[in-house]
């Protein structure tokens, strides 16, 4: 075997067999294959894809390139995954209000590279919180309060790494076969046995339209089979932001209001349908039943009190927030409905606030970013403020001119939250 050989046999669009696959993962871990080989091979899986087997194979030659997690000394808990959307902060939300109706949440998250936030960040702009614990803190915080979040250890999937780091600057992340491969190897080596998967479709998502989505939520639901894994895959929409703040502190201010029973959006929405199948999956209820308690823990603040408590051992203050100095509003050119609201474009301005990253080492400014002022379907008048940005940089004028929204005199049908449940 030889790495020319199966660039030109995939380039072809014939199929690897088990110990090819095996041969590749090895090789570009010891160095043997190179990163421009890679690139090469990378482009064209996601040009011809991969059968379901050579998916399985991949996935399991990256899961063995590292350690696992064995969380037999904490019971059964239940993870959750979102495939990266613009002002998703969901796994801060749903984490503790499963964990306050007795299913234990054992998470490992990572950080945000383009323009979709990482729940790390989210978390490190909490001042003094901390996100690097040892296997034996993050075991004992699960124990003691059924919940922990932390970053993503180097020894987990080192594979995965590696390779998403050249799809990053390769133009193959959209890719079905890798990123199936990509999250079921994580998910599996963190060691969870009942899994939620938040499959984003639309312009803001990796996925852009619901087929491609369906078909890769199947392809996880196939992994998880063959791994002894229960998959449910939610299919959501993200042609228009969660919630109304975007960037790293705005973001935790909005879990807290949700939590707080503050707020109601489409953001609470989804949170309170994940949550839902998450209990249901961990004590083995109906979803019915699951989404009463989720409820009644929101109501109560049992869910905010956890959440309290998840920042406090994990030693942050929820109560020293940052919030960047200069202050920008941005008022509506005409009258009309607020029909759509650009996810990506949002998502982009973000970044460039200075609440985004385009390289892995660049700084974030987490009191950077945005708030929507106003919600899809509102009547805007003329002159009325849309969204309010936040950041430490003096803005050029030409930035105020995006095309982010969407106003005219109809008001259009409002898009579903939920397209799909995939079991």
């Amino acid at each position: 075997m030889n790495i020319i050989e199966l660039i030109n046999k995939k380039r072809l669009g014939l199929i690897f067999s088990d110990k090819e696959i095996k041969y590749i993962i090895d090789n570009y871990m010891n160095g043997n294959i190179k990163d421009y080989q890679m690139s090469s091979l990378l482009m064209a899986i996601a040009i011809k894809g991969m059968t379901d087997n050579e998916i399985f194979s991949l996935t399991k030659y990256m899961l063995n390139s590292g350690e696992k997690l064995d969380l037999k000394e904490i019971g059964e808990v239940v993870d959750k995954h979102s495939t990266g959307g613009v002002g998703d902060k969901t796994t801060l939300i749903i984490a503790p209000i499963v964990a306050s109706c007795g299913v234990k949440v054992a998470k490992m998250s990572g950080r945000g590279l383009g323009h979709t936030g990482g729940t790390i960040d989210k978390l490190e702009s909490i001042p003094n919180f901390k996100v690097k614990l040892t296997k034996e803190e993050f075991f004992k915080e699960v124990n003691d309060i059924g919940l922990a979040i932390v970053s993503q250890t180097d020894n987990l999937v080192p594979a995965d790494k590696k390779i998403y780091a050249l799809r990053d600057v390769t133009g193959t992340v959209e890719s079905t076969a890798l990123i199936a491969s990509s999250i079921m190897s994580k998910k599996i080596a963190s060691g969870a046995k009942k899994l939620v998967i938040d499959v984003k479709v639309g312009t803001g998502a990796l996925i852009k339209n619901i087929e491609e989505a369906t078909k890769l939520a199947k392809l996880m639901n196939k992994i998880g089979e063959k791994n002894n894994i229960k998959v449910i895959c939610i299919l959501t929409n993200m042609n228009t932001p969660l919630g109304s703040n975007i960037g790293n502190a705005l973001e935790i201010k909005e879990v807290i209001d949700i939590l707080h029973n503050k707020k109601e959006n489409n953001l609470k929405e989804l949170c309170i349908e994940l949550s839902s199948h998450m209990v249901s999956l961990g004590l083995e209820i109906s979803y019915e039943e699951a989404k009463d308690k989720v409820i009644e823990n929101i109501n109560n603040d049992k869910a905010y009190n956890k959440f309290l408590e998840f920042v406090k051992y994990q030693n942050g203050d929820i109560n020293n927030l940052k919030e960047s100095k200069n202050k920008y509003e941005i008022k509506s050119p005409k009258e009309g409905y607020l029909n759509e609201i650009n996810a990506l474009e949002l998502g982009k301005l973000s970044m460039e606030l200075g609440a985004g990253r385009e390289n892995l080492e660049d700084s974030l400014d987490y009191g950077a970013g945005i708030i929507l002022n106003k919600t899809l379907g509102d009547y805007i008048k003329r002159g009325e403020v849309l969204m309010t940005l936040y950041t430490e940089k003096n803005l050029k004028a030409s930035i105020m001119n995006t095309p982010i929204f969407t106003i005219n005199k109809e008001k259009k049908e409002k898009e579903p939250l939920i397209y799909k449940i995939i079991k």
